[in-house]
């Protein structure tokens, strides 16, 4: 979309994507549609070939997905996306296209559990070795690099701690090796962080979360920086068949245009939250990017935006203290996910990273008394008011 090089974050938003359709309509139309007929014999091995732009079959390319798929790039500053069924669909993609037998990755320790389990349960399997560290802290990184490091992945906050890696950095040790650097970006979405221009290879998302916003979809995508990068993850997308379909495409695309709108609103409520949090005496303790107190905080601020929607945090009565507040909340709905204009509430170590078993999780800063809480749009007084009758029940 280069006619919208020159305009900002938010009419990209509304904009990037969508091309000059039949019947002139202003959104991408879904092309619900398997496959796609050809002109001629000639003209159906020309596609094959690559010798001719075009559509053959939607698990290959489709134009509802591929609107959704380029909008997500431009507002990356990437040069493509993948669309993908889910948001492990897109990271099983990159490792699957980077990663060979013997090869060794560094990760986050604070990472989705579900990752983290990818990692030493399935690519184990195939004799690739995975290194977890802080990778807040570089001098863990550099440690952890040896001959076989291929990958450098980092999700950023991390989920659910939100521990803050520099991504200026990271890239920096990155390409100083030849390791390819990719980020998870889904906590923050490029309205609030752009990995790619602070030196990341890849960037991952859930597009179930803050992209999509709304709670309805289960999809990922990949966005790479090169034509060489796309042209590998392509070719792996295609043979694996983990690809994000038309309709669910479609709902992402819309969700995109109020992304900006969104970010704002998640930002100013959990900002509000989080010094609520901070300061209610049940409270042991609150990880926010926008807090003074958070670890990282200068390096948040200077890596986002604005500060995003999620908290986590500890009350002094532990693990029974925080059940009793998740089953008291009325407002909020304790379900794991993140990322919708709903606040969602949830206890990550029986939960989300529950896969990851107490030994890695703890190592990870995971406790077993830490509340998720990613915040919705709703009016934040009565988010406060839900939390604070939850809280003193």
């Amino acid at each position: 979309m280069s006619e919208l090089k020159n305009v900002g974050f938010d009419s990209k938003c509304v904009h990037a994507g969508i091309k000059d359709y039949e019947f002139g309509p202003v959104v991408t139309p879904i092309y619900q549609t398997s496959t796609f007929k050809f002109k001629s014999v000639d003209h159906g091995a020309a596609l094959f070939k690559g010798e001719e732009d075009g559509y053959i079959y939607t698990r290959m390319k489709n134009p509802t997905v591929e609107a959704m798929e380029q909008a997500i790039a431009g507002l990356e500053n990437g040069y493509k996306g993948l669309g993908c069924g889910s948001g492990m669909a897109a990271i099983h993609t990159v490792f699957q296209t980077l990663l060979n037998s013997g090869d060794h990755v560094i990760c986050s320790k604070a990472v989705y559990g579900p990752t983290a389990t990818l990692l030493t349960t399935v690519f184990s399997r195939f004799g690739v070795k995975t290194t977890f560290v802080n990778t807040s802290d570089l001098e863990q990184i550099k440690n952890a690099i040896n001959e076989n490091t291929k990958l450098i992945y980092v999700e950023t906050p991390g989920n659910p701690t939100l521990e803050i890696t520099d991504i200026e950095e990271v890239a920096k040790i990155a390409h100083k090796h030849n390791l390819v650097f990719a980020v998870d970006n889904t906590f923050m979405s490029p309205a609030l962080q752009r990995p790619l221009d602070l030196g990341a290879d890849i960037v991952v998302h859930s597009l179930t979360k803050f992209l999509n916003g709304h709670a309805d979809v289960v999809a990922g995508i990949i966005v790479v920086k090169n034509e060489e990068m796309y042209s590998k993850m392509r070719k792996v997308l295609n043979q694996n068949g983990g690809v994000i379909d038309p309709f669910n495409a479609f709902l992402v695309h819309r969700g995109l245009k109020t992304l900006s709108l969104r970010m704002e609103r998640h930002s100013r409520n959990a900002e509000k939250i989080a010094k609520f949090l901070e300061e209610h005496p049940a409270v042991e303790w609150v990880v926010f990017p926008g807090l003074e107190s958070h670890p990282q905080y200068e390096i948040a601020k200077k890596q986002h935006k604005d500060c995003g929607g999620m908290i986590s945090f500890e009350l002094k009565g532990g693990i029974e203290a925080g059940k009793k507040v998740m089953n008291s909340v009325k407002l909020c709905q304790l379900a794991v996910s993140l990322g919708g204009v709903e606040s969602l509430i949830q206890h990550p170590a029986s939960m989300t990273h529950a896969s990851m078993g107490k030994e890695q999780r703890e190592a990870a800063g995971i406790t077993d008394g830490l509340v998720r809480l990613s915040v919705g749009i709703e009016n934040v007084d009565d988010l406060i008011a839900d939390l604070k009758q939850a809280l003193e029940n």
